[in-house]
């Protein structure tokens, strides 16, 4: 289906309090080669499942409006846990655009999104983390 297979895997950690879509996300991811290895239901279980994470995910898919605790606050507490993390936020919410890129999210999808685009956008955030 998608054409963009890799050998090394990538780690993603899916955020969505939509489990519909956390499921679509974690086929299509799976199918083009990316390993899911955890998923959230709110930015709060986020936030406590990142801290426990033994490997922390190469790339974080998060949501925006979710219940307890939203994407915004809980990319804050994950960037000021490890700074480095690749989060791209994928919202309906066109208006917090501009804040989430500029609190430290790498990329913005906005929903609905084509899932190729969101296979592209992982890609080119991690096409140098296992370059040899």
């Amino acid at each position: 289906m998608f054409s963009l297979v890799y050998t090394n895997m990538i780690k993603i950690f899916i955020v969505d309090d939509d489990q519909s879509l956390q499921r679509l996300y974690g086929l299509i991811l799976k199918e083009a080669g990316f390993e899911i290895i955890g998923t959230a239901i709110n930015g709060k279980i986020a936030v406590e499942k990142y801290k426990k994470f033994k490997e922390k995910p190469d790339v974080i898919l998060m949501d925006h409006r979710m219940p307890i605790k939203n994407g915004i606050d809980a990319m804050i507490e994950i960037l000021a846990i490890e700074n480095s993390t690749n989060i791209v936020f994928a919202s309906a919410d066109i208006n917090i655009k501009e804040r989430a890129l500029l609190l430290g999210a790498c990329a913005f999808l906005d929903k609905p999104f084509k899932m190729q685009g969101l296979i592209t956008t992982i890609k080119n955030i991690t096409e140098n983390l296992f370059a040899v």
